[in-house]
């Protein structure tokens, strides 16, 4: 009797075990590296590579501040780019991560970074910003040397591949919106003209936010993977 009361006990520890562990799994987000990538959204020299973390950067924003790697360090974050001349994807996006930012508090950052930025001084992203009526506590508007921001677009979010097959300021305007985690690793990459996406995102940020950063690979249970872009 003894006996079989101890195997019960063990059976019931190894159920429970079994349903936190899948319920954890379902909290679980990829960790996104350029060999989970197609080579389309790769730069030649990253494809393969097996880990990924954002490279350092410094631009400057609408404040005509310096905004650096260091400045979100260990917070989440949430990236994207743009020009404010932009009639087309630009509005949604903006509209959209006004959506997201309004979700939460100070808990995370947003960087758009503008791919004209010949045009869009300091003072025409503060113009910007006050249009659309951006919160700049922690949403910035970034502008920088072009090739830094190709760079970043290239090596960094994975935003293009290369230059060659593109056309000027195209390069990199592109309807992704790149989730980042506050160890500089992309978590997610979403359609910012989508307000479903943007739903999918905030759950996303809800996850990391509520249930800590957990090292995983991308598995193909995680519906998640659906969500990443099919091309550049």
């Amino acid at each position: 009797m003894k006996n079989k009361l101890i195997l019960f006990v063990l059976a019931t520890s190894l159920i429970l075990w079994y349903q936190l562990t899948k319920v954890e799994d379902e909290f679980e987000l990829p960790i996104f590296t350029p060999a989970d990538l197609k080579p389309t959204l790769v730069h030649p020299s990253l494809i393969g590579k097996t880990t990924h973390e954002i490279p350092n950067f410094s631009f400057t924003n609408q404040f005509g501040n310096k905004v650096s790697n260091e400045d979100v360090e260990d917070k989440l974050y949430v990236a994207n780019f743009f020009f404010t001349s932009c009639p087309s994807i630009c509005i949604d996006l903006t509209n959209n991560l006004k959506i997201v930012q309004n979700a939460f508090d100070d808990e995370i950052i947003i960087l758009s970074h503008s791919v004209d930025p010949d045009i869009d001084t300091v003072e025409r992203l503060m113009k910007y910003q006050e249009i659309n009526e951006i919160d700049g506590n922690n949403w910035f508007l970034l502008r920088g040397d072009i090739d830094e921001i190709i760079k970043m677009a290239q090596l960094g979010y994975f935003a293009i591949a290369s230059v060659d097959n593109h056309v000027e300021n195209s390069l990199i305007h592109t309807e992704n919106i790149v989730l980042v985690d506050n160890q500089q690793r992309i978590r997610g990459v979403y359609n910012g003209t989508s307000e479903l996406e943007m739903s999918y995102l905030i759950d996303d940020i809800n996850r990391l936010l509520n249930y800590c950063l957990l090292y995983t690979s991308p598995s193909p249970r995680d519906k998640r993977q659906s969500r990443m872009p099919s091309s550049a």
